[in-house]
């Protein structure tokens, strides 16, 4: 018998979806299920197809309600095309319809329960079977269709799940993707498998995605990892992510991996520790482009023609006396990129050099940030020390993580990201 409290997908296709207000979204088209390592598989949300019959991914943090003829959303949803994951399943287009075995009888999928477990937070519950009927008439395959049983759907999970990729095939698939695909690949992984995968990772690939992992989920991950590929993973990381990450680590283990990192990456978290966190200096990065006022303009061009260089730090350089190395000497002003493609190559910078930009101080806040980037349409903005020293620059990236809420990236991993469409919240909501 089935759980009162389930609700069979079958019914949801179709289905209108409404926002607050009462207007029609579009209609439900399948329902996207993730297997977990234990546990019921998780409902990671729904595909809606909108009036444009253009498909998207709503999350069911985003479902307020489900009823027998529609069903409400809250909240900003994302209108992107949806694009099935490797890790996901269709409940619809892939699970209905397939052949388990029973208690040694043949039985096919006719339809799949959900059931919410905790506020918006659903799992497969239960799976209604029928017997593929074997008897057969006068030699002949009888027309009868079998009986029809509800059952809990760990009797059968097993057997229509995917199974898991081998390590080599999952490092092949994430061998071209951005870092923060990857990151969403890791964190849709059970533990251990995704300490299994991290390991198999290169230094520099898993470095970057650690940087798009929310916080908690990089401090589990690093103290998965043998202590000596923690370290290399954190030399591989921008000095200032490395520093906020060891902020977040017990003590004892951050001194461990600061004595196990290069000199000169380790010196580099240590003086980025030395500031707040929420200030100029505890956000900025010690590795801006740096040159003299006697360089030239093709010399400061191909510096910021630096690949690894941010698109961000590569739209400013700031003169300095010597040494060009942050704390660089006294902190003389910046030149804009597009100054830079604008004179003729073998100009000295000095010549060019706009005094007026004030740079932040270290201890500036995070309001006093966010105005002076407001106020100077800047992307990258220099930070000096109480003696005019540049100590490093921060960046809008950097500016913004510290100024969105301290989960964003956990909710970007669940799909809850900010899309063209938002989804008002009513009174009912």
């Amino acid at each position: 018998m089935s759980n009162p409290s389930s609700v069979f997908i079958s019914r949801l296709q179709g289905l209108p979806v409404l926002d607050a207000s009462g207007d029609q979204v579009g209609k439900i088209r399948d329902v996207v299920v993730q297997a977990r390592a234990t546990g019921r598989p998780r409902v990671r949300g729904l595909v809606v197809e909108l009036f444009a019959r253009r498909r998207i991914f709503v999350p069911m943090t985003r479902v307020h309600a489900i009823d027998p003829t529609q069903v409400l959303i809250i909240g900003v949803i994302d209108t992107r095309r949806f694009n099935r994951r490797a890790s996901e399943t269709l409940a619809i287009d892939e699970l209905f319809d397939r052949t388990v075995i029973l208690d040694g009888k043949k039985q096919s999928i006719f339809d799949i329960a959900m059931a919410e477990v905790r506020n918006r937070e659903w799992e497969l519950s239960e799976v209604a079977l029928r017997e593929i009927n074997p008897t057969r008439r006068f030699g002949l395959p009888s027309s009868n269709k079998g009986s029809m049983v509800v059952e809990p759907w760990s009797l059968i999970g097993s057997q229509v799940l995917y199974a898991e990729q081998s390590t080599d095939a999952k490092l092949a698939q994430l061998a071209d993707m951005k870092p923060a695909d990857v990151a969403r690949e890791l964190y849709d992984m059970d533990p251990d498998r995704r300490a299994e995968v991290a390991s198999a990772l290169d230094d520099e690939q898993l470095a970057d995605a650690f940087q798009e992992l929310p916080e908690d989920e990089q401090v589990e991950l690093l103290q998965s990892l043998a202590i000596e590929r923690a370290a290399d993973v954190l030399d591989e990381m921008d000095p200032d992510d490395a520093a906020d990450l060891i902020h977040d680590l017990p003590t004892d283990f951050a001194e461990d991996l600061l004595g196990r990192m290069e000199p000169e990456d380790a010196e580099d978290v240590r003086n980025l520790l030395k500031y707040e966190e929420l200030t100029a200096g505890g956000m900025m990065t010690p590795e801006p482009v740096v040159v003299g006022a006697d360089d030239t303009v093709a010399k400061a061009l191909a510096k910021v023609r630096q690949e690894e260089l941010t698109p961000a730090l590569a739209s400013m350089v700031f003169v300095t006396r010597q040494p060009h190395d942050t704390p660089s000497g006294r902190y003389l002003g910046a030149v804009h990129v597009q100054r830079l493609l604008r004179e003729p190559p073998s100009l000295q910078l000095g010549q060019m050099v706009d005094s007026d930009l004030e740079p932040l101080a270290t201890d500036a806040d995070l309001p006093q940030v966010s105005r002076y980037f407001a106020t100077y349409n800047l992307v990258v903005a220099p930070v000096v020390n109480r003696d005019h020293q540049l100590v490093g620059a921060v960046t809008v990236d950097d500016l913004l993580d510290h100024m969105l809420p301290h989960d964003w990236r956990g909710d970007q991993m669940e799909g809850n990201e900010a899309g063209e469409m938002e989804v008002k919240e009513g009174e009912n909501g």
